[in-house]
């Protein structure tokens, strides 16, 4: 068959774009492969279909029921594939080129200061657009799987990196998705890690997990006076191997170090956190009833054909 897609990135996290507006297409798992393969298809870290919401629930996933339940605007649905073929629950960086090409399509437009409502398998996720151009998504509910023992003693996991002597401890993060943590002290030490190969993680979750590798650095103080804290991160995505940026990954690397940062603090530690990824820089903050944002660029790139 004839496919048309459309290529998008955000922070050079990228993926291959398709829209599905009557529901009836079946991408298979080879499918994703061939798109996502950079040598052989189009190349992207990921899949994405634009597809209607109501159309996921007839295919027989309680999670569009859910979301339609949630919020009956959110017609529209994230089917996010891995570059291996493999479904995810989530992924930051692709709500926002998600979103960049529902206005493309002229499904939605958030230039007046409306708010989209779309569909992902992690629930309902609600995203604006800032001055300058930047989306910014309520990514929901965040969580540590280890919980308040975790937090106290920073860590509830342990990762090994091709190359480390021995594993190094690690805290797991919940955005729907899963994470484990690790903390470098220096930006030597992050820049010469090889992610080539998938680090090992004990106790492994039953999907797997994304990997991210972060290092803390000085905070700083915005116009308004208020603290903003900084880190730089790499990050190794199940099923894809590293990425330049992996949006709930940064989301997961500022809220482990701020978990990090409050166990020692005598005072408050930021809200708001600016994470720079090999892609580019991401920006984390923390919103009232447990949920974070994240916000940061989404670009289209081009649009084609191709065949399956």
């Amino acid at each position: 068959m004839t496919l048309r897609f459309t290529k998008g990135h955000g922070t050079q996290n990228d993926f291959v774009l398709v829209a599905d507006t009557r529901g009836d297409l079946e991408l298979t798992a080879d499918h994703v492969r061939r798109l996502a393969d950079r040598r052989g298809g189009i190349g992207g870290d990921g899949v994405i279909r634009l597809t209607p919401t109501a159309a996921v629930a007839r295919a027989g996933e309680e999670v569009a029921d859910r979301v339609l339940a949630e919020e009956p605007a959110a017609i529209w649905f994230m089917d996010y594939r891995n570059a291996d073929g493999s479904v995810a629950q989530m992924c930051g960086n692709g709500v926002r080129v998600f979103t960049a090409f529902a206005e493309h399509l002229g499904l939605a437009d958030l230039d007046d200061g409306q708010e989209l409502a779309l569909g992902t398998r992690a629930g309902v996720r609600r995203v604006r657009k800032e001055p300058g151009g930047w989306y910014a998504v309520d990514m929901g509910p965040w969580a540590l799987p280890g919980g308040a023992e975790a937090a106290s003693r920073g860590a509830d996991s342990a990762v090994l990196v091709r190359g480390w002597d021995a594993p190094r401890p690690a805290l797991s993060v919940d955005l729907g998705n899963p994470h484990t943590v690790v903390a470098l002290a220096r930006p030597s030490e992050l820049a010469d890690a090889d992610l080539t190969q998938t680090p090992e993680v004990d106790p492994l979750p039953p999907e797997g997990t994304n990997v991210e590798l972060v290092v803390p650095l000085a905070e700083t103080v915005d116009p308004e006076g208020r603290a903003v804290g900084h880190v730089r991160m790499r990050v190794h995505e199940r099923g894809v191997g590293e990425t330049q940026s992996c949006g709930t990954g940064a989301c997961a690397a500022a809220l482990a170090v701020r978990t990090w940062a409050a166990a020692g603090a005598t005072g408050a530690v930021p809200d708001v956190w600016e994470v720079e990824v090999p892609g580019g820089l991401v920006r984390v903050r923390l919103l009232d009833g447990g949920h974070v944002e994240l916000a940061g660029p989404a670009e289209l790139v081009f649009s084609g054909e191709t065949e399956l």
